[in-house]
């Protein structure tokens, strides 16, 4: 089925060169090895290394793929998510470290999404700033999207970890808006102890827990170049104050506290959701060669098999029961399915089961990318 979907005239290898090859219509396990170790060779001088990756082309494509999905469609406003996640390492691969937040030794993958839309996936070690590239990222992201969009709105959400002077310092000279959070320290703290008074009030007339928002101009002592507008959100639970900042170059006469956290940086977390989807669903966490460059291609690939399966759920699964499906609930129900395939001179037939269950979803996924076209 794969040999003919991707074009290939003999798609039961039976004229395969070698012998011992015949009857596999794919390739082998040792060329699907030297594709990804190809990255880290001698060029075509190896004959084990015949394969190159162009890094900025594989770069670009991810970028161009999101442009081009929109189609004739400009958007006012687009946010792009960046976040940083564990690749745990269970040998002795290049560039491993022992990264204490998350007690094991792993990779620091760096993630750029735009809403369900991968943009980057950047390995890298962890002995490292979780913010460490993100400005190089942004750039050439930013860029690229502003050469087909020139006129769209872009705005960066991140967590604490993204913070940084240079990265808020760059959003503001090249008119792109900024929501992060904040780690808490004393001085926040304390330009919030009103409001925590105020909401410690209310869960006295009331069971919390409750919510007071706070604004503040704030800039650190050393590391800030300008005060900066900063949201504080006040809230006391069952088991104490439960305090929480995040910084903005969004104006409040456009973008109240509440309306700030709650509904912009709070929606940062359905990220994370698709951060798991490819490590738990489509093998990211596939990082056990030695090499960290080798280890970077197969987190292209898995990305890849991350974008497809999106597109997939974008286009052909909407209005469909399976609209919101899972990359795995997709696999295991609409791609991995018992079928008799028949191959004769003129035809690939591919019979499926009468009684299966996901028929119409099936059907409705077909038509949708029939309708689409190429």
């Amino acid at each position: 089925m794969l040999a003919s979907l991707v074009g290939k005239r003999d798609p039961e290898g039976r004229g395969r060169r070698q012998e011992r090859n015949r009857g596999a219509a794919l390739a082998g396990k040792s060329t699907l090895h030297r594709l990804e170790s190809g990255v880290v060779g001698k060029g075509a001088a190896d004959r084990y290394r015949r394969f190159g990756i162009d890094k900025e082309s594989v770069d670009r494509f991810f970028v161009d793929a999101f442009l081009e999905s929109k189609g004739s469609t400009v958007p006012e406003r687009i946010i792009l998510d960046l976040d940083a996640t564990d690749d745990p390492l269970h040998g002795r691969q290049e560039g491993r470290f022992f990264h204490g937040y998350y007690d094991c030794y792993c990779y620091l993958p760096l993630y750029i999404f735009c809403g369900e839309q991968l943009l980057c996936a950047r390995l890298r070690r962890a002995n490292i700033d979780a913010s460490a590239g993100s400005l190089e990222e942004v750039e050439r992201i930013v860029e690229q999207i502003r050469g087909r969009w020139p006129e769209v709105e872009i705005w960066l959400r991140g967590d604490s970890g993204f913070t940084r002077e240079a990265l808020m310092q760059w959003c503001e000279q090249h008119e792109v808006e900024y929501v992060f959070g904040m780690a808490r320290n004393s001085r926040l703290e304390r330009g919030l102890e009103p409001a925590l008074r105020r909401a410690e009030k209310l869960c006295k007339r009331s069971a919390p827990p409750q919510r007071v928002f706070e604004e503040m101009n704030y800039q650190t002592r050393t590391t800030w170049s300008r005060l900066r507008r900063v949201v504080g959100k006040a809230e006391v639970l069952p088991r104490g104050p439960n305090p929480r900042f995040v910084v903005t170059s969004l104006p409040s006469d456009r973008f109240d506290g509440k309306t700030l956290y709650e509904e912009i940086y709070c929606a940062r977390g359905e990220m994370e959701n698709r951060i798991k989807e490819q490590q738990l669903c489509l093998f990211a966490t596939r990082t056990s060669a030695h090499h960290m460059q080798v280890n970077q291609v197969r987190l292209w690939l898995s990305s890849v098999a991350y974008m497809l399966l999106e597109a997939f759920r974008r286009i052909a699964l909407a209005g469909s029961s399976m609209a919101r499906a899972r990359c795995d609930t997709i696999r295991t129900k609409l791609l991995k399915i018992g079928a008799r395939v028949t191959v004769s001179v003129r035809r690939i037939k591919v019979a499926l089961a009468s009684s299966y269950p996901y028929q119409s979803v099936f059907a409705h996924a077909y038509d949708q990318l029939a309708r689409a076209g190429p």
